[in-house]
């Protein structure tokens, strides 16, 4: 339980946007590094804006190790409250400097599914706005921060009030290897059972395997983790372990020094549209709608 005094009215009179900006980056990359190339600023610079944040609010809303950056309960509070409002900010600002047609955000991490395509096109089709596409390497592809109005997620969906979501398609799983393991490389089919014998490489932010897929007391080893994809890829390529991953990214992301292998009986991985459960963008919620229209096997979460 974080432990938050009240702030005075003088304290959140010297809260400015670019403090609310950067905090909402940093909560979405969960990096300050990351978060400062994006917003294309010094990570000290950005450092100091949360801080002074932090300290104008009186509140913690960071969890900083040498390791990583998590959010407090505070911090998850306000990220949740403030991405909704500061999409609903640009959009009015973007009203009133007369930027037409309106504009849809789509979030996605490694890949746009082929289905967005025709999904997009309907929607555009019908309502007349426009639909940006937003990558993000966040679970909820920039959702959470703001980033995007409505996010394509695969893996499971966070639980808890703060989306709510449709299934859009289901996507079969590879595996990937080095091309130079003398154990895989050679094989076109590997059984999913087969994989607990080999260490595991896992994509902690995006990724959608880990070794709690298995069963217990029969599960792969955890190799080692990467932040990103294209951590991920280079450490299957170095040989420190397997990988696995929705066909649709193990295809578009090729490395000259891995191989894609067949699995059978592997899980299929779920990839789901996602909106804010409160105060959703109305294009979001077409879209959702648009999806729902589309593809009859999608479920509301």
């Amino acid at each position: 339980m974080d432990h938050v005094r009240t702030a005075d009215r003088a304290g959140t009179e010297a809260v400015e946007l670019r403090h609310l900006r950067g905090f909402l980056a940093v909560a979405d990359e969960l990096s300050f590094t990351h978060a400062a190339d994006r917003l294309r600023v010094g990570q000290p610079a950005l450092t100091r804006t949360v801080r002074a944040l932090e300290e104008s609010l009186g509140a913690r809303l960071l969890e900083r190790t040498t390791r990583r950056v998590g959010l407090t309960e505070a911090g998850r509070r306000l990220r949740d409250d403030l991405a909704p409002l500061l999409a609903r900010l640009d959009t009015a600002l973007d009203t009133a400097a007369g930027a037409e047609p309106p504009l849809l955000r789509l979030g996605f991490t490694s890949v746009l599914p082929e289905a967005c395509v025709p999904l997009t096109a309907a929607f555009k089709a019908a309502t007349g706005a426009g639909v940006r596409l937003v990558r993000r390497d966040a679970p909820l592809a920039g959702l959470a921060s703001g980033a995007c109005d409505v996010a394509v997620v695969r893996g499971d969906v966070p639980a808890g009030g703060a989306v709510r979501s449709r299934v859009l398609l289901r996507e079969p799983r590879v595996a990937v290897v080095a091309r130079g393991s003398a154990e895989l490389a050679g094989r076109r089919v590997l059984d999913w059972a087969e994989l607990a014998d080999f260490p595991l490489v896992v994509n902690t932010v995006t990724g959608t395997t880990r070794p709690e897929l298995w069963p217990e007391g029969r599960r792969p080893r955890l190799a080692c983790t990467a932040d990103n994809l294209d951590e991920w890829l280079e450490a299957v390529a170095a040989g420190h372990g397997v990988g696995v991953a929705p066909e649709p990214v193990a295809r578009r992301h090729a490395h000259p020094s891995l191989r894609r292998v067949r699995l059978k009986n592997a899980p299929p991985v779920t990839v789901s549209l996602a909106v804010a459960a409160r105060d959703a963008h109305p294009l979001a919620v077409r879209y959702l709608e648009q999806c729902a229209a589309q593809f009859s096997d999608g479920s509301s979460g």
